[in-house]
């Protein structure tokens, strides 16, 4: 796990090396451990590094292999063992002990083709000395960031927007995307940035550049699979299947050198993810493992009591981090910097104090549950798409099971089912409970995105698709991989192992919901290593963070930087908004891109 920096230049000019140097001290969070360079005649890598897998120089980067690759590599490669002996077999010979030199000897063995054989989280380019190019590889579902931007003088890449900034002579607001996050609340769904001519490497792909003709391609290597095997599956085989594949993923996520631990809400999937690390690292290691749990300082939000019911059946040493109001003010502007974009909502700062708790107890490595909601099925918002799947009369107990085993009423059921329907019916309810929607300039607003998720609320498989490749998922991982990398600490995720996560969709949307109950597979693979009240709680809230208590303080000073805004004043009619009766969220978003425009100094474009 690392950050990587990269330059290019299209007129052949050499690389400023003190440039070069500025960009990539932008990421020194990212690397505290090292960092290199490589410069070509006309393009140069750079790289920081945070030691996980060889802890030896052997492990230092940029990277040169058979004299003719160089790769600056941000990731793991989980299964780099596997890939190793498979290459050993092939009479490849390492010196390092390290992934990265994995990726090196797997590319010249199967060029561009190696990405498919990989199991992990990665960003990462390799200068292809032979080939005259350079690629560029982005893991399947984009745990790990590249951004990029190209001109007509270079093509700029790294693992953080600033360092792209630092080189642009303005910095400027791409208004669809910010029209976007205060309509509708998404802020990953397309490969923009809320900054103009920023961009990402979409999830699952590669880029290519010819460094003769100084032309570049994106393709796409992975899409998600069905298999009918799993599908075919009784429960009984369903739960095994999955609990070997969820098994296995832990398994490989906690191959490191350094201290591994996990962070733990209480909810099914932090505290299942925790159950099945603690034992197998209590085994291999003989240690507790550690787990770090943000307690709310309010009663409604607080779930601080499952967090120790778990720690205490499983035998894990648990610490508690509680977050006050002055923490919250005092970190609001460092938080925003870190994100780079502004975000939905203020549960992200609970994340940022649990990993920076994790830090400071020296575990470098951290498992997480993130993508368990998504591949089985966890949300709510869910039920419509699956009762629709429902034959016949299974759609009438599918509802009344819906209301009695998950937080929701009949009539909130009901309610959910009718707000998806169409996409005119979803604008006009967003209009409707967003009073400040009616004074953004609607008539430029135009998210593709919101009619597809309009349409595929009503079908289960389209449903899942989107939100896992666009609007659930992606930011869910943007603010892990911003939060963790702030505190030098890795982060991986389970659920997210790319075998997981196809084993999860195939699976039969019966024993993903059954009865009612969401997630019902993986309650089954669980069941009897967890205690009952987290197995079958129906609630669920995550890291969710004292909102109302920590806004309260800077209620004048929100609506006073809504107001002082450049850019909202462009964007919004403020005659026809009251700021007092708006409600939490929507007012946050208004507030938070106001903090942002002026800490990325981001003028109207």
């Amino acid at each position: 796990m690392c950050g990587i920096s990269g330059i290019i230049k299209k007129n052949n000019q050499t690389i400023d090396v003190a440039q070069l140097k500025e960009v990539n001290d932008l990421i020194a969070h990212r690397g505290p451990d090292g960092e290199g360079f490589y410069f070509g005649s006309n393009f140069a890598f750079g790289h920081r590094r945070l030691a996980i897998i060889d802890l030896t120089e052997n492990g230092h980067q940029p990277m040169i292999y058979a004299e003719n690759l160089v790769i600056t590599f941000n990731g793991e490669i989980y299964n780099y063992i596997e890939v190793k002996k498979e290459l050993v077999d092939l009479n490849y010979k390492f010196r390092s002990d390290s992934d990265t030199e994995v990726i090196l000897a797997a590319y010249h063995c199967w060029g561009e083709q190696c990405v498919n054989r990989f199991n992990g989280m990665w960003a990462f380019a390799i200068y292809d000395k032979i080939k005259n190019v350079i690629f560029c590889s982005r893991d399947r579902f984009g745990v790990k960031p590249f951004y990029f931007s190209a001109d007509q003088d270079q093509l700029v890449f790294g693992s953080e927007i600033k360092q792209i900034l630092h080189l642009q002579k303005c910095v400027l607001l791409n208004q669809k995307i910010a029209l976007d996050y205060l309509i509708t609340g998404l802020e990953e769904h397309t490969n923009q940035t809320f900054f103009e001519n920023v961009l990402k490497l979409p999830a699952s792909h590669n880029l290519v550049y010819n460094l003769t003709n100084h032309q570049y391609s994106i393709q796409r290597y992975y899409k998600i699979e069905y298999h009918q095997k799993v599908n075919s599956l009784d429960e009984e085989g369903a739960v095994k299947t999955y609990t070997n594949q969820f098994n296995r993923s832990i398994n490989l996520r906690l191959r490191s050198d350094v201290k591994v631990g996990t962070c733990l809400s209480g909810g099914l999937d932090s505290s299942s993810v925790a159950v099945i690390a603690g034992e197998q690292y209590k085994t291999s290691s003989g240690q507790k493992f550690i787990a770090i749990h943000a307690r709310s300082t309010e009663k409604q939000t607080d779930e601080s009591s499952l967090a120790k019911q778990v720690a205490d059946f499983c035998d894990l040493d648990l610490h508690i981090v509680e977050p006050s109001s002055e923490d919250f003010i005092q970190n609001l502007d460092e938080l925003i910097y870190t994100q780079e974009e502004p975000f939905g909502g203020t549960s992200v700062f609970m994340q940022y104090f649990v990993l920076k708790k994790a830090r400071a107890l020296n575990c470098i490595v951290m498992l997480d549950g993130q993508g368990g909601d998504e591949t089985l099925l966890g949300y709510e918002k869910y039920y419509p798409a699956y009762l629709m799947d429902l034959k016949g009369i299974k759609k009438w107990s599918g509802f009344m099971n819906a209301s009695r085993n998950s937080k929701l009423s009949r009539t909130q059921v009901l309610s959910y089912f009718f707000y998806f329907t169409k996409y005119k019916i979803r604008l006009r309810r967003l209009k409707k409970r967003s009073g400040y929607i009616r004074s953004v300039y609607l008539h430029n607003f135009e998210c593709a995105e919101m009619k597809q998720m309009s349409e595929a609320y009503l079908d289960i498989k389209k449903l899942q698709f989107l939100e896992i490749e666009k609007t659930q998922l992606p930011h869910l991982l943007k603010y892990e991989d911003k939060n963790s990398m702030r505190h030098s600490v890795e982060t991986r995720l389970p659920f997210l192992d790319y075998n997981v996560l196809e084993t999860a969709l195939s699976i039969k949307n019966e024993y993903k919901i059954k009865n009612g109950w969401t997630k019902y597979v993986l309650r089954k693979a669980v069941e009897k290593l967890l205690p009952a009240s987290i197995v079958w709680r129906k609630n669920k809230l995550g890291f969710n963070s004292p909102e109302k208590t920590w806004t309260l303080q800077l209620d004048k000073q929100i609506e006073s930087e809504i107001k002082d805004s450049e850019i909202l004043n462009k964007l919004v009619d403020f005659s026809k908004l009251d700021l007092t009766k708006m409600d939490f969220r929507s007012k946050w978003r208004l507030f938070n891109l106001a903090r942002w425009e002026k800490i990325y100094n981001v003028k109207f474009n």
